[in-house]
């Protein structure tokens, strides 16, 4: 099995992140094409395409974008939400790093599409070289006309801003994106009003993904016909996907949407890391439910396959598990991060995260009793299913409650020898 390189076809070139080389390959090409059709025409396109966003929740572009009102006297908004802090998760910053005008011009169509004159690239305040190559960047299309006034003599106006957060996950979540932005804290919003109507500064606001956005001007260049024809009917198009774990060859892998997982992790990774048996897959970050070793059989990398498997492509962070890990201690880690990173707002996941990871800590420990088993279960189901503003507390629930549920003979275990913990080398994850 071959990767099959969209966004990524130029990104081992040394020269990927520079203007000169973008333009050499057809870069602003898409944009070009854009700049001379109607907003509403480059929507169509979009939405004839099938993309389905990238950064999570797999909702579709166009339809997103058709969303923002017309005609209006407030002005409009587009961020690119490049927030990448879900555990596991690298795909973007490798975006952001090499091939920044890919990103740019795709925020340029969409910023045409829906009539915004003002762009904000939000960034992770640690991806040092990311926020240098970015910027860079930006001057870089500036410079040349490509971002600005009078966009190579079309009319239209688009200026970008980078802007980076200080690290907090919960800003990944659009609105709390939006607070962040607007000086506050980054708690996120009741919804609705939703973004489209009322984002940043009450006016009409489009959030997306880096990834999302570096597709469009693929689209807009080759047509909706030729993307739509790529992967699966319900999900088409290629996606990136950051393998870590028990693998031989981790990295970012751009493959078509539908193929094997099995095919991901035994071909383009080269298979389980000193050969040991493949135990499970945690396949769109941290937040989604565990795969067995069973069920990685018959999954496949697209939104159907692993709805079916009642799991998502989440954040599209594939983490391979071998055996010998220590999912106690894999599952306790990220309730430890979910605790931390809860803005507090919210009951159920204030005191739900910070109460699971502790009943973790004792399992893990040795100390804990069956009876806290059942507690961790209990609570998740008042955590869950709508119960908070953002889905963190059903990201905690999703990152625990599967594992214990499919993996229950090893807390079981944990709790009758009374054991300590494994040293965190021993974890493997």
């Amino acid at each position: 099995m071959a990767e099959m390189r969209i966004l990524t076809k130029y990104i081992d070139d040394p020269r990927s992140n520079e203007l000169e080389f973008y333009e050499s390959v057809h870069g602003y090409d898409g944009m070009k094409k854009a700049l001379l059709m109607k907003p509403e025409e480059i929507v169509d396109i979009v939405k004839k395409s099938g993309l389905r966003g990238r950064g999570g929740a797999g909702f579709p572009t166009g339809m997103k974008w058709s969303f923002i009102p017309k005609d209006i006297p407030k002005p409009k908004y587009i961020i690119c939400n490049a927030d990448e802090g879900e555990p596991g998760t690298f795909k973007d910053r490798k975006l952001i790093e090499k091939l920044p005008h890919q990103i740019i011009e795709g925020m340029v169509i969409g910023a045409r599409a829906i009539g915004a004159n003002k762009g904000f690239f939000y960034i992770r305040g640690e991806f040092n070289k990311g926020i240098d190559s970015m910027q860079k960047a930006i001057d870089e299309a500036y410079a040349k006309g490509y971002l600005g006034k009078d966009i190579q003599g079309s009319g239209f106006d688009f200026d970008l801003v980078l802007y980076a957060g200080a690290g907090a996950y919960i800003c990944g979540e659009e609105t709390a994106l939006i607070n962040s932005l607007e000086g506050r804290r980054g708690h996120p919003r009741l919804k609705p009003p939703f973004p489209a109507v009322s984002g940043l500064y009450r006016c009409p606001t489009v959030v997306n993904n880096v990834e999302t956005f570096s597709t469009v001007p693929h689209i807009l260049d080759k047509g909706a016909d030729w993307y739509s024809k790529i992967g699966t009917e319900k999900s088409p198009g290629t996606r990136l996907f950051s393998v870590s774990g028990h693998v031989k060859r981790p990295g970012v892998y751009e493959i078509v949407l539908g193929t094997p997982l099995m095919e991901l992790i035994n071909d383009l990774c080269g298979g389980m890391l000193d050969d040991v048996p493949l135990k499970a897959v945690i396949p769109g970050g941290s937040s989604v439910p565990i795969l067995t070793a069973e069920e990685c059989k018959t999954a496949n990398m697209d939104f159907e396959s692993m709805a079916a498997h009642k799991t998502m492509l989440g954040s599209g962070a594939v983490i391979v598990i071998g055996e010998g890990t220590d999912l106690v201690e894999t599952t306790y880690r990220f309730a430890r991060f979910y605790a931390h990173e809860s803005c507090g707002q919210c009951t159920p996941c204030r005191e739900g995260t910070h109460w699971v990871r502790d009943l973790l800590h004792k399992i893990r420990e040795g100390e804990g009793t069956s009876e806290d088993l059942e507690l961790i279960l209990s609570l998740s189901r008042n955590m869950e299913g709508g119960t908070t503003i953002c889905p963190l507390s059903d990201a905690c629930v999703g990152a625990v409650r599967p594992t214990i549920q499919k993996f229950r003979n090893e807390f079981e275990a944990r709790l009758k020898d009374r054991t300590k913990a494994p040293s965190p080398v021993a974890s493997g994850v």
